[in-house]
């Protein structure tokens, strides 16, 4: 089938060459069609595309049921707020660890000053050396309780520390699934990806959406692709960017005619002969082009179209 089309376009070509509208190619206007497809599973709650639609990039057009996920993403906002309530304030265990080391402190200074004047005492004979013995060992005593008693202020702190640590460690990996479950929630949103109209619409509202199920499929027709052909001797005659003229029919014998800008040229032909040896037959080549043509609301998609490049 691929070959007989090739013969028939040269037909074409030598039959339009015999009216007063002479064409250098011609061929079908088409767009850049994209099916918009289901990005999550579940029951489509709304679906609102409409062939003929217009719709603008981002505009809302279905909503698929995420319900089960909102239900895992509220579970885990749970965990971490319980994880809160797990953790130790250290502070009221610190506090009293802090008072009982600020009176033994306070005991510390008033041995000392009593160290102080008891050896005063026995300098003059007013107290005995075991008095003064006493004094020591009890300052000693009580240096000792002190040292404990920042230690295990110390223990303390850290012991608290190391297991609120370990408890709020969860919290990363929970942020983490509420982040993939909000990701999913928003997948189930229908979102238009590009504006253009609606061309088909593979869906409806109730049915069971499955991930890459396509929905609906969209083209922006504000521009039009002409795609024709031309032979291998028309290649040196035109260049991507240039201008020509588009032509469709206005009536029996009439044409309107639309500006057109060549944005693709096929780098190979369409049909090649077995053996390429004369001018003649190098002429057989078919190369395809695509001609960007703007719509003014008359051009529709599959339109036989004309072009000329001079």
């Amino acid at each position: 089938m691929k070959y007989l089309a090739i013969p028939v376009i040269f037909f074409c070509l030598a039959a339009c060459s015999g009216k007063e509208t002479e064409a250098d190619a011609q061929g079908n206007f088409e767009a850049d069609e994209v099916i918009v497809s289901a990005q999550q599973n579940g029951q489509l709650l709304s679906f609102t595309a409409k062939e003929g639609d217009t719709l603008a990039k981002g505009a809302i057009v279905g909503q698929i049921d995420v319900n089960g996920l909102t239900l895992q993403k509220e579970q885990t906002e749970a965990t971490i707020s319980a994880l809160r309530e797990k953790t130790t304030d250290p502070q009221p265990q610190l506090a009293l660890v802090r008072k009982q080391l600020a009176i033994q402190e306070a005991q510390l200074k008033q041995l000392l000053h009593e160290q102080k004047r008891t050896e005063n005492l026995v300098k003059e004979d007013a107290a005995t050396p075991k008095q003064l013995d006493d004094m020591n060992a009890s300052i000693d005593q009580m240096q000792k309780q002190i040292l404990a008693t920042r230690q295990q202020l110390t223990v303390s702190e850290t012991n608290v520390a190391n297991q609120n640590r370990s408890v709020l460690s969860e919290k990363g990996p929970l942020q983490k699934s509420l982040a993939r479950y909000d990701d999913e929630i928003g997948k189930g949103v229908v979102a238009n990806p590009v504006k253009g109209t609606v061309l088909a619409r593979y869906a409806l509202q109730g049915e069971m959406a499955v991930i890459g199920k396509a929905l609906y499929k969209i083209a922006d027709t504000d521009t039009l692709l002409l795609k024709a052909y031309i032979t291998g001797t028309q290649l040196p005659a035109i260049k991507l960017g240039q201008h020509v003229k588009v032509l469709i029919d206005a009536g029996e014998k009439e044409y309107k005619s639309y500006p057109g800008v060549i944005s693709y040229i096929s780098s190979k032909s369409e049909f090649t002969p077995k053996t390429i040896q004369t001018k003649e037959e190098r002429a057989n080549l078919v190369y395809a082009i695509k001609v960007r043509v703007p719509n003014d609301g008359y051009l529709k998609i599959g339109m036989f179209a004309l072009t000329q490049f001079h």
